[in-house]
């Protein structure tokens, strides 16, 4: 998918390496276990993101996982639009909270995450040791 060649392109860029190296399988992003959409202009791709079942607290929680922006697009509000459709989405699978791991790399994303209400949290997950990796969760209603 070439959303998903160019998240893993713009890790290495930010990151080294090549890429977001966390295990991750698309079977966890169907229901009921989880959603992953992808927003479009017209024909044209522009924006993904996903939540899975389970975090720290248990199957109460999702996991926010590859929220990714094009370039072209970003600073118009899709990812704040995007980021309320997961929690909608979440909420409606009987979501009590939503988790996720970010990078310092990411001044933007956690920027976005922190204005929309999610707040900082103790290390969990792969990147629970990284020391350059952000914890935020958000309490839903």
């Amino acid at each position: 998918m070439l959303l998903t060649a160019e998240v893993q392109a713009e890790y290495g860029r930010r990151y080294g390496g090549s890429g977001d190296v966390s295990p991750i399988d698309a079977e966890h992003f169907l229901a009921p276990h989880g959603v992953f959409l992808l927003g479009h202009v017209g024909d044209e791709p522009v924006a993904m993101g996903g939540w899975r079942r389970g975090g720290p607290a248990g199957d109460g929680d999702g996991e926010l996982k590859r929220m990714y922006v094009r370039p072209a697009w970003t600073r118009r509000g899709v990812a704040r639009l995007l980021l309320a459709e997961l929690e909608r989405s979440a909420v409606e699978a009987g979501l009590t909270r939503l988790v996720l791991e970010t990078g310092t790399a990411q001044p933007e994303a956690i920027a976005l995450y922190r204005s929309s209400g999610y707040r900082d949290v103790p290390a969990f997950g792969f990147y629970a040791d990284y020391d350059d990796s952000v914890h935020l969760a958000k309490e839903l209603r």
